[in-house]
C-alpha cells in the first residue's frame, strides 16, 4: 500500500518502506512511482489440475503418434469441417459447446506438430514443407464433417421410422 506524509511546512514526499521513486527522462515531469508487488503463490487445486491436463495432453499425443501419416491427414479434415460447423452454429444462434473449440483447435494444432515432427525425422525442410502443405491442401476432396453425416443418418432413420408406421 502506498502512503504519503506531507508536512504542513514543506512539500517534501515521503515515502513508505514498500515503494520506490524513479525518475524517468521522459516528457512526464513528474515521479514514477512503482510499488513492491508479492509475488502470487500457487493454490495446491491448480497444481493438480495441470498435473491432470499434462497427463491427458501426453496422452493424446501418444494416440496421434500410433496414426499413420494418411490417418492424420484425414482426421484433420474432419476437424476442420467441424470447427466450420461449430461457427455456423454460432452464427445462426443455435446452442454449442463453446469449449469444442479450443479442444478441436488444441487437437489440430497436435496433429499438424506430429506430421511435421515425422517430416523433421525425413529430412524435409522447411520450404520443401510448406510446398507439400499446400499440394495436399490442394487435393483435398471437400466432404461433409462426421456430425454433419450422423445428423443426416439420424434425420433418414427418423423419416424411414414414419413412413414404416403410416
Amino acid at each position: 500500500m502506498l502512503t504519503l506524509s506531507l508536512p504542513s511546512s514543506t512539500s517534501a514526499i515521503r515515502p513508505s518502506p514498500k515503494t520506490t521513486f524513479t525518475s524517468s527522462k521522459s516528457s512526464f515531469n513528474g515521479l514514477r512511482i512503482s510499488h513492491l508487488l508479492p509475488t502470487p503463490t500457487l493454490r495446491a487445486t491448480t497444481a493438480r489440475q495441470s498435473v491432470v491436463m499434462m497427463a491427458k495432453r501426453e496422452e493424446e499425443l501418444k494416440e496421434i503418434r500410433t496414426k499413420s501419416t494418411e490417418e492424420i491427414n484425414d482426421e484433420i479434415v474432419d476437424l476442420k469441417g467441424e470447427l466450420f460447423m461449430l461457427r455456423l452454429q454460432r452464427s445462426a444462434r443455435n446452442e454449442f459447446k463453446s469449449s469444442e473449440f479450443r479442444r478441436m483447435r488444441k487437437r489440430v494444432a497436435r496433429m499438424l506438430t506430429v506430421k511435421r515432427e515425422r517430416e523433421i525425422d525425413d529430412g524435409i525442410g522447411k520450404r520443401q514443407s510448406r510446398k507439400l502443405d499446400r499440394q495436399w491442401r490442394k487435393s483435398i476432396v471437400p466432404r461433409p464433417p462426421p456430425s454433419l453425416i450422423k445428423l443426416q443418418e439420424e434425420e433418414a432413420a427418423e423419416e424411414a421410422k414414419e413412413s414404416a408406421s403410416a
